[in-house]
């Protein structure tokens, strides 16, 4: 990282990070960790929507050059992709992990290990994918990688759908959050999601996120050191409520608000039985939803 960067995990020392986990995994006992508040004990073997359990499965991980350019720089953001996901989207492009469960059960040292490994290949960050239904383990795993010299960024890359409670135990400890923030329709995000409540529960979380990490800031080279950088994916029909989103962010988050308007949405898993979620975005419609971000001032990507 640039000069001087000091990662927050760092700043509020190892002492403080211990007490962090120790307090997240208590939450497993009655689980409410995302929006759904499902209420399972996980340590005695129990699942909610998710489907996770005190046990870490991940399908996979290494330095990953399809993210945003701000984590990617030139040796790659250290990725790690965690299995299931507390959302239910039909459209997901990644069903087999996050509806299937494909993957593999990793302790927390091995998860610590993990992210030492990234460190040492290079990577800019360290970026856990649908990290959610795993904070517990993931701040024991960032103690112990603390512990043996991690000095790395840490990237939340989230659906969007998190507890307020569960954030507050991660202020001062990630470094950029990188909400995927789907939908500002409540009718729409039940019929596609499961879940009514996700504008409400998305809003709550940006605004934390913003407090607990302000706008993006990047180093010298350009690549992201802390900050606040949110997706959306533009779906067919005008799904994703994009309008409102920019309007938001605008207003009650940042003008200066990093977005990245992602045009990749394609028919996938079980989305061609909910039309107009069976075509691709046309051309007109993802420069429709640039063109609104812009015209709100917000800092775009696409």
């Amino acid at each position: 990282m640039g000069e001087g960067f000091v990662p927050a995990y760092r700043k509020l020392g190892l002492e403080a990070l211990r007490r962090r986990a120790g307090e997240a995994y208590r939450q497993l006992k009655h689980c409410r960790l995302c929006g759904r508040r499902c209420g399972v004990n996980r340590i005695l073997g129990e699942t909610g929507v998710c489907r996770a359990g005190k046990e870490v499965l991940i399908s996979g991980y290494g330095p990953h050059f399809g993210e945003e350019a701000p984590l990617v720089g030139q040796h790659g953001s250290g990725t790690i992709f965690f299995t299931y996901c507390n959302l239910k989207c039909v459209f997901c492009q990644n069903y087999d992990i996050s509806w299937e469960g494909a993957g593999n059960a990793v302790t927390v040292r091995d998860l610590a290990r993990i992210m030492l490994v990234l460190q040492k290949r290079g990577c800019h960050n360290v970026n856990f994918v649908s990290p959610t239904h795993y904070v517990p383990q993931i701040l024991a795993a960032v103690y112990l990688a603390a512990r043996d010299g991690l000095n790395l960024p840490l990237v939340y890359n989230t659906g969007g759908y998190d507890a307020l409670e569960t954030l507050k135990l991660l202020d001062g400890i990630i470094d950029i959050y990188m909400p995927d923030v789907k939908y500002m329709d409540a009718a729409v995000a039940e019929r596609l999601s499961g879940v009514a409540d996700y504008p409400a529960v998305a809003k709550a979380a940006l605004t934390e996120m913003q407090r607990q990490v302000g706008d993006l800031v990047t180093d010298r080279r350009g690549i992201a050191c802390r900050g606040l950088l949110v997706r959306h994916l533009v779906l067919p029909g005008g799904l994703a409520g994009t309008a409102e989103l920019v309007d938001f962010l605008a207003t009650e988050i940042s003008p200066d608000c990093f977005l990245n308007v992602m045009g990749q949405y394609y028919p996938a898993y079980r989305a061609r039985r909910y039309p107009p979620l069976d075509r691709r975005p046309t051309r007109e419609e993802l420069h429709a939803a640039i063109q609104l971000a812009r015209e709100r001032g917000l800092r775009v990507y696409t």
